[in-house]
């Protein structure tokens, strides 16, 4: 009964870190502010990463989001991107699909056109 309880715990425990183990970061500019999220840690390959983007307090709407991720060019390894246009869920949320074709170090730049206004850059990295 012991070495079951144990188990038990164990896989209980077990899980709650696999849940925990999901990816989030902040990203800003100016008063531009994004909360990028995945459900899963971010792996080389195919990523559904998700955006909640606040200008100046509010949620944008209307607005387009298009998402590059990029590698520069290193000894021996190309230039590596993947540009994707967000789908809009609605209440400032987007969400895309970003290809990470290698690990390592990944610069991201998230633009945002709003149907009236001026176009936002935001730019961060995320490791793979």
């Amino acid at each position: 009964m012991k070495t079951l309880m144990t188990l038990l715990f164990t896989l209980v425990l077990g899980t709650g870190i696999v849940q925990a183990a999901a990816f989030e970061k902040t990203a800003k500019y100016k008063t531009t502010k994004i909360a990028i999220t995945a459900e899963k840690p971010l792996v080389a390959g195919s990523n559904v990463l998700q955006f909640s983007i606040t200008q100046k307090g509010e949620v944008p709407s209307g607005a387009k989001v298009t998402v590059k991720a990029f590698m520069p060019a290193m000894p021996g390894m190309p230039y590596m991107e993947s540009k994707i246009d967000a789908k809009d869920l609605g209440n400032g949320k987007y969400e895309a699909e970003v290809n990470f074709s290698m690990g390592g170090t990944w610069q991201m730049h998230i633009f945002i056109i709003p149907a009236e206004g001026k176009k936002t850059r935001v730019k961060t990295s995320v490791n793979i």
